[in-house]
């Protein structure tokens, strides 16, 4: 279609190879820019395209990442990161139906009416957009692509059932934490994923799930949103959520969004639930496999026609309501958090002092978007953010040293998993900061110290939860018994018995006791591959002592001793050896 602009809407649901096919529109353009709803995705899909065509040619730009080589050609971005007026060949937008988010539903839905490529846009996600769409973009054609896999109910298991290559999904930290610990005394352990993780914490947790490590992976529905993993089933813990105002049930779309997680590829998957979660209604369990779901009927809006004469106007624009023609699709957003904290600061006179003409009052927006990744009150990220915009007004920047203390004081790797999030969390603030034109002295110096804080941080995180959340121990004695390897046993002269390196118990003569700090599902383990192991160190034993002279048996009051070791029912284990 030379000289034709194409615009396509391809919708459908998970596991249809969409974002597959997207790169591959992309890659046979010049240019291109695509728009993803998550870092952790961005990153996933840039790693992809570099590994295709090179870093020279692929940008990286999220609010936190700037990898921009001077010869980019692709583009991967959050969708609020991307730069507009690009003028690419091809654009695309990732997980369209996000429109509908009640808190970042009007920036997908800005690029759904304004972002174009010149000779090919598509708009990907799932099948409920189709009417929206057709609704508000002119000359949009439609692509259906079906599922390549098929999606059963499992209904409800325990997580003591739970089959190896499972996914269970929590709504809450709190949750997530208890259901891999729970794992870990039953399992051998558990990966960790979770959207506030960063993608090197993410990258080195899912490593262990896809490395075979642990067979159980525990996670929010971070992991709903296009992050390919090689998951058999999922499973829901909880089928409601706090969405940030209230506890609400999930819609099935949404449940699907996650349980599509399940079987990619060609590779059949199922869903279900387990834990306190009630089974799913069957119409609803019916919904999700046959992909069917009621449309979507309104999109969140937010005007991107903001007047910056003054604070007011700017805060009036920012709250107008869609034309009458578009209010059958479009509902006004609700307050983000970025006009919240304009609001705030607009009352403080030191502010309003000195937004005098459009150029302040547009620097005082740009400060009130960096986002609240600490999740303090609005108080306070509004008075760190009132902070920064007295530095930058009048065309200065934040001083390095200020900058400096600010970093220092979170840059530490001790303290526990809770501790480490936080500080994760603070040290975003910054590495936002650092990637704003113009309001550093030395951009590419401060973009350096706050990755290099965020690296070690996420490294300290992954030890921290690999610790919590991983017995590796019985994680390697399930993996070897699963796989039915024989076992590899040693004891060295103390009678200390390690079992593929780990330490299992002590063998004294033909008494094998035990680690005594194993528990439950874990000493059961631990016995059955020490046993196993131990065989030959058996059959070693009974022929010595078979052949030992009479000089080294005794039998003294207390039963029969071979040398140092006492040897009770040293015939019976000969006849009948537990092994």
């Amino acid at each position: 279609m030379a000289g034709a602009s194409r615009l396509v809407a391809v919708l459908g649901p998970t596991n249809t190879g969409k974002t597959h096919y997207a790169i591959e529109r992309m890659l046979a353009h010049r240019s291109g820019i695509m728009g993803f709803p998550l870092r952790l995705l961005a990153r996933e899909v840039y790693d992809k395209i570099v590994a295709l065509r090179g870093p020279s040619v692929v940008a990286l730009v999220t609010g936190e990442e700037r990898i921009v080589p001077p010869r980019a050609q692709y583009w991967i971005c959050t969708v609020e990161a991307m730069p507009p007026g690009m003028g690419c060949d091809f654009l695309a937008i990732d997980e369209i139906q996000l429109c509908a988010d009640p808190e970042r539903g009007h920036v997908f839905t800005e690029r759904l009416l304004r972002a174009r490529g010149t000779h090919e846009t598509l708009f990907l996600g799932a099948d409920t957009m189709r009417g929206p769409i057709a609704a508000l973009v002119p000359g949009v054609e439609f692509l259906r692509r079906e599922r390549m896999s098929e999606l059963v109910y499992g209904g409800s298991k325990k997580i003591s059932r739970m089959p190896p290559r499972t996914a269970i999904v929590g709504f809450s930290v709190d949750n997530v934490y208890a259901i891999a610990e729970l794992l870990k005394r039953q399992k051998g352990g558990a990966a960790v994923v979770m959207g506030a993780l960063s993608p090197r914490t993410r990258n080195a947790q899912v490593a262990l799930y896809q490395n075979g490590e642990v067979d159980y992976l525990v996670a929010t529905d971070a992991i709903g949103m296009g992050l390919n993993l090689d998951i058999d089933h999922v499973a829901f813990s909880a089928t409601s959520k706090f969405d940030g105002r209230r506890m609400r049930p999930l819609a099935p779309n949404e449940l699907a969004q996650i349980a599509g997680r399940a079987g990619r590829g060609m590779s059949h998957g199922s869903f279900g639930v387990t834990g306190d979660a009630r089974p799913l209604e069957d119409e609803v369990a019916e919904a999700i496999m046959d992909h069917r779901f009621a449309p979507l009927k309104k999109l969140n809006w937010r005007s991107s026609d903001l007047q910056f004469g003054t604070v007011e106007a700017l805060i009036r624009s920012l709250e107008s309501s869609p034309s009458a023609t578009q209010s059958e699709v479009l509902v006004k957003a609700r307050e983000a958090d970025d006009l919240g904290a304009l609001k705030f600061l607009s009352r403080d006179s030191g502010i309003i002092s000195r937004t005098t003409n459009a150029e302040s009052v547009r620097l005082l927006w740009d400060v009130c978007r960096i986002p609240d990744f600490r999740g303090i009150s609005h108080g306070e990220h509004a008075s760190l953010i009132g902070g920064i915009f007295e530095y930058l007004h009048g065309g200065g920047v934040v001083p390095d040293d200020w900058l400096a203390r600010q970093i220092k004081r979170i840059d530490r790797t001790d303290g526990d998993i809770d501790t480490l999030s936080k500080r994760l969390a603070f040290i975003r603030t910054w590495t936002y900061v650092s990637q704003r034109k113009n309001w550093l002295r030395d951009e590419s110096h401060w973009r350096g110290v706050t990755r290099a804080v965020e690296d070690r941080l996420s490294d300290a995180l992954h030890e921290r939860l690999t610790q919590r959340f991983v017995d590796r121990r019985t994680s390697v004695l399930l993996r070897r018994l699963k796989q039915k390897e024989a076992l590899l046993a040693e004891v060295n002269d103390k009678g200390e018995v390690t079992v593929e390196g780990e330490f299992v118990g002590r063998l004294d003569g033909f008494r094998f006791s035990p680690d005594k700090s194993a528990q439950g599902a874990e000493a059961k383990t631990l016995k059955s591959a020490s046993l196993q192991a131990l065989a030959p160190q058996f059959h070693l034993r009974a022929d010595r002592f078979y052949n030992a002279p009479d000089t080294e048996i005794d039998s003294p009051s207390r039963g029969l001793m071979w040398g140092d070791a006492a040897c009770k029912l040293v015939l019976a284990l000969i006849l009948s050896p537990p092994w």
